[in-house]
């Protein structure tokens, strides 16, 4: 007697351009936005997680062990940051990027770095970043394999670099082409 033979289920995976503002949850919290606003797509899950304060990739899926391997730092999945920072990066502040800075939860593993010039071709942000006519901006490229809190921000500072912009442009081979802010993707 021939048994029915379950079908494989694939996975779903879901690229979502965060717009600043919303959490990476689908609940609401004080002034911060949820997910639940731009996604109505029962059963899928965050892969990460992306400050509100901070736009870009977050990825979604319905599948806990593709969740593990994007969200878990031992996997190393590299996640690409554009960054638009007060002031004009030294190459000796790239170069210390690119070797790892010292945090105050201890150092971190070595960063791509590189200066965006010209800067990426990004939609406008609500509200816009506050600006000083007196103080240069610029926008660096920020490639890390690990995912401590707010470390990004917590890079450039470091590197006398504050953080005025954060974008996350890709997770691993998964990137922001074609989305435009609060859109997602199959």
């Amino acid at each position: 007697m021939n048994q029915p033979t379950s079908q494989p289920t694939s996975s779903r995976l879901i690229r979502f351009n965060k717009p600043y503002g919303v959490l990476s949850q689908f609940t609401p919290e004080g002034r911060w936005r949820g997910l639940k606003d731009f996604i109505d797509i029962p059963g899928v899950y965050v892969a990460g997680r992306l400050d509100a304060d901070s736009e870009g990739l977050l990825l979604l899926t319905d599948d806990g062990k593709l969740q593990a391997h994007i969200a878990d730092p031992r996997f190393k999945m590299e996640k690409v940051y554009w960054v638009q920072v007060e002031g004009v990066p030294t190459d000796a502040a790239l170069e210390a990027l690119r070797n790892g800075v010292q945090l105050n939860d201890g150092p971190t593993r070595p960063a791509r770095a590189r200066l965006l010039d010209p800067p990426p071709a990004v939609w406008n942000r609500e509200p816009p970043i506050r600006e000083r006519k007196s103080i240069p901006t610029a926008w660096l490229e920020l490639a890390i394999s690990e995912g401590r809190n707010r470390q990004v921000r917590r890079m450039t500072a470091a590197v006398g670099l504050p953080t005025l912009r954060l974008i996350r442009a890709a997770i691993g081979p998964h990137t922001l082409d074609g989305l435009a802010p609060g859109t997602w993707l199959d």
